[in-house]
């Protein structure tokens, strides 16, 4: 097998769940350790390594770190790198910390490029990191005992559409329903 058709294997049968969760952003995520783990039990069946090397390739204006993961069968090498600044002004954490934070996004991207792992949908596309627009919730209408019942009633057969009223409401499915018969 070529160093192409393992990596493929590894790539196709790969699975890591996002088993650790952020609670201030409130979402599940996987690490690069998550994924190193998930890779190890296709090293000995393929005859592969996998490393990470990570380099400082820039400190002008913003550090930058480059990180590679390297997959290899002893003949043969694929790479994929990431690139990541490190925010010096991160607040809550010291520099070691900013400049940790900063290598594991980078090895967990390396790693992901290199596995073709998929995170459109993981934290970091969709974490809006606590700035999230407040909608307030649409007040429910689920009884014909409730007021607001008895005026979409009444709307509707003055010629209101349904649609209208759920632009105001969360209409029970049965309500709805009944709404749409008149």
């Amino acid at each position: 097998m070529t160093i192409n058709q393992k990596l493929a294997t590894i790539q196709t049968k790969f699975k890591s769940k996002k088993s650790r969760f952020n609670s201030f952003g409130k979402y599940h995520f996987r690490s690069a350790e998550d994924i190193l783990e998930a890779t190890k039990p296709f090293l000995l069946e393929l005859g592969v390594t996998v490393t990470i090397n990570e380099e400082i390739i820039s400190v002008d204006p913003l550090p930058m770190m480059q990180s590679t993961a390297t997959i290899t069968d002893g003949e043969s090498i694929i790479e994929a790198t990431a690139i990541v600044g490190v925010d010096l002004n991160q607040k809550g954490m010291n520099v070691p910390q900013q400049f940790g934070s900063a290598s594991s996004y980078a090895k967990k991207y390396a790693l992901g490029n290199l596995f073709l792992i998929d995170d459109t949908a993981d934290s970091d596309a969709t974490n809006d990191h606590g700035k999230k627009k407040f909608e307030p919730k649409k007040p429910t209408l689920t009884s014909k005992t409730d007021p607001a019942y008895e005026k979409a009633v009444q709307y509707v057969k003055a010629g209101g559409k349904v649609e209208t009223i759920k632009n105001k409401y969360a209409l029970d499915e049965l309500i709805e329903k009944e709404l749409l018969t008149l």
